[in-house]
């Protein structure tokens, strides 16, 4: 996969749609990616945002077969293949790789505490093993292990791995790996760390991934716009409704009560229905209604 770095890249973790009987709703998937694509985003399925470590593996591949019946021709398609167990990876990569995603993300298995070799060579393992562009995530809060950079910088060079996606939240380092990357043509640096949309992109960054993209991918279309025109100003005013944006639905919530709450969101938008995969539950009647008006009340629109 040659990587384009001429435009900022907006990629949207895409929440999975669900019917009642925890099946991949369809209808959604279309919806979704058609909300995502008519803002110029590309969608990211089956990553944190998507509870992709609550899906069985046949739903994950239904995911990925209803994403790429809707995907347009001229645009992309990213999915996520972490697991415990590297065979299944390389399982859902292959299938990946059979129906259209362009390139697939893995985060570090997360049952044990890995050493900076072992991490290295896990990624190693599993570039050389898979027919897609690997993009290395990393996310502490859910892996309990934060990737060093040196590490990342390593596997950088390796030629199946393009990019990593860093939802790790530290301004040192950010601003460390956008010095060492923003200038690759043959790696990419993709933040998912919302709070820091605009640093990032003023920085040097290739692009964004954030959740809040799921309700309001305009914010950050128009991020992207500002800083093609070089508009600081409004790229740092879009930050502040990525900021209002994403409050809405995290502010006093885990990051699973969060996912609840943004298919809530979703739902009130007539996108997909507010159903969340087990261990995962809905909050209450009331949550809900004062999640809904607060929305009627944001002052910016899609």
């Amino acid at each position: 996969m040659k990587l384009d770095k001429t435009k900022k890249k907006i990629i949207i973790p895409a929440v999975t749609p669900l019917t009642p009987s925890y099946q991949i709703d369809s209808t959604a998937v279309e919806k979704i990616l058609a909300y995502f694509y008519a803002h110029d985003a590309v969608p990211f399925i089956l990553g944190t945002t998507g509870e992709a470590p609550s899906l069985p593996l046949q739903q994950k591949r239904d995911y990925v077969a209803a994403a790429s019946k809707y995907k347009k021709t001229v645009t992309a398609l990213y999915a996520g293949i972490s697991s415990n167990i590297i065979d299944e990876s390389v399982e859902l990569a292959k299938f990946c790789a059979d129906h259209g995603v362009d390139a697939v993300a893995a985060t570090l298995p997360a049952y044990y505490r890995l050493t900076e070799d072992q991490m290295k060579r896990y990624f190693e393992q599993l570039a050389d093993a898979i027919p897609l562009p690997l993009i290395i995530y990393n996310i502490p809060a859910t892996t309990h292990m934060s990737i060093p950079l040196p590490v990342i910088d390593a596997l950088s060079h390796h030629p199946n791995i393009i990019a990593t996606k860093d939802s790790e939240r530290s301004d040192e380092r950010l601003q460390e790996s956008l010095q060492l990357w923003k200038n690759r043509d043959d790696f990419a640096h993709y933040l998912g760390w919302a709070a820091r949309s605009a640093a990032a992109l003023t920085g040097g960054s290739d692009g964004l991934i954030p959740s809040t993209g799921n309700i309001f991918p305009g914010i950050y279309q128009k991020m992207v716009q500002a800083i093609e025109a070089g508009d600081e100003a409004l790229v740092y005013a879009m930050q502040q409704h990525s900021d209002t944006g994403g409050a809405l639905y995290q502010s006093g919530r885990t990051l699973g009560e969060s996912l609840w709450a943004l298919k809530v969101l979703m739902h009130e938008k007539g996108l997909c229905q507010p159903v969340v995969m087990p261990p995962l539950l809905p909050q209450d009647e009331n949550q809900a209604k004062e999640l809904k008006e607060t929305l009627s009340k944001i002052p910016f629109t899609e």
